[in-house]
């Protein structure tokens, strides 16, 4: 394990062994600073005598649900992450809008007269030749973006590889490949090296590392089922099958596979602000449905502690009624519902829930080196 460094001005350093982290704590020589991620990080107060960094790589494995990353350096393994991506949330929910809005418009067009004296509205441009990509797939790659650009600020990251998809003969259509190509043109706006790499060469470096990756259940939220495969990913910026001498091949670098924390990264699905909703009120007063605003100062997102009794809660603020604040555990199932006097905020919402890492991943190769 190794704790990240900041430099007195945050400029992100080499991270560092706990035990010298927690001696320049205890000799004032450093404090701990916080970060969205719920990383363990801590800040120089003075300018250390050098700044030299090593390469670090960031390893991306996109999917249509789960997307997996590892942070990887030559000799350390420093991060995973299991990231749950907004996919089916955002899909349900503009499959609902749609439904809503044909629905409104279905109701002003007097279907008794004849099709020329409706009140048809003639379309004012051509929708669809805008090449954008879907919601639900923006959304994958957006919450993608939003921890990388996190990373950044943690870590000096040098390389970001990014695993492509090729879907052939008859696979069909893949919804990770319809934003594939917007992503890679994001990534190369904001970062100098970013590699492509296939699946097949992602199974290999895999395989060459000794790391097990558990193929069933993928929903499961472990380091084997996806961010196996970002460090996998990382790991190919620092190691490459080549020419050894003049009669063989082989591995050419070297790289160490150590335990590392195991983070799991979501959206809070909060539903958004809206106007009409499905059964009109009687008396035509609506009532308010969905937003990030409460009436008790609290927004939706925040992480409390909320307390009932002799027991107390820990989650994430999911709604509120005029005298009490709902909050809901990390898959947004409702622990209570409490009193606003009873309910402490611990941390505004930064658009992401965080799993706190309580133990290190143990289902990585230990030790194992190339």
């Amino acid at each position: 394990m190794r704790v990240p460094v900041l430099s007195p001005s945050g400029k992100p350093l080499m991270p560092t062994k706990p035990s010298r982290a927690r001696r320049w704590l205890k000799q004032g020589k450093a404090r701990v600073v916080h970060n969205d991620l719920g990383i363990f990080q801590i800040q120089l107060i003075r300018c250390p005598r050098t700044t030299n960094t090593q390469p670090i790589a960031v390893g991306i494995d996109p999917g249509k649900h789960y997307t997996g990353v590892g942070v990887q350096s030559a000799k350390f393994t420093l991060w995973l992450a299991h990231l749950q991506l907004p996919f089916k949330t955002v899909k349900d929910r503009m499959e609902q809008r749609r439904m809503m809005r044909r629905g409104r418009r279905g109701k002003r067009i007097n279907r008794k007269i004849e099709f020329n004296q409706r009140a048809h509205r003639q379309k004012r441009f051509d929708n669809r030749r805008q090449c954008k990509i879907p919601p639900s797939v923006r959304a994958n790659r957006e919450l993608e973006l939003r921890v990388l650009d996190e990373l950044s600020l943690i870590y000096p990251i040098t390389t970001v590889a990014y695993e492509i998809v090729k879907a052939r003969g008859d696979k069909g259509f893949s919804p990770v490949m319809v934003g594939q190509k917007w992503q890679l043109n994001r990534l190369s706006t904001d970062w100098d090296d970013v590699r492509e790499v296939e699946g097949w060469q992602t199974a290999n470096i895999r395989q060459q590392l000794g790391l097990h990756k558990q193929k069933h259940s993928k929903g499961d939220v472990i380091p084997a089922t996806h961010a196996v495969d970002g460090v996998a990913l990382a790991c190919s910026t620092l190691i490459r099958y080549g020419i050894t001498s003049r009669n063989s091949q082989g591995w050419i670098g070297h790289v160490a596979i150590t335990p590392a924390p195991f983070t799991v990264i979501r959206r809070p699905p909060v539903s958004r602000r809206q106007l009409h909703l499905m059964v009109p009120a009687k008396g035509g007063v609506r009532r308010k449905y969905g937003g990030a605003v409460t009436r008790h100062g609290f927004r939706k997102g925040d992480y409390v502690e909320a307390s009932q009794g002799n027991k107390t809660y820990q989650g994430w603020v999911s709604g509120d009624t005029e005298k009490q604040v709902s909050v809901s555990d990390p898959n947004w199932k409702r622990l209570g519902q409490f009193s606003k006097n009873k309910v402490q905020l611990g941390k505004r919402c930064t658009g992401l829930i965080v799993l706190p890492t309580r133990k290190m991943s143990n289902l990585m190769a230990s030790s194992h080196q190339v």
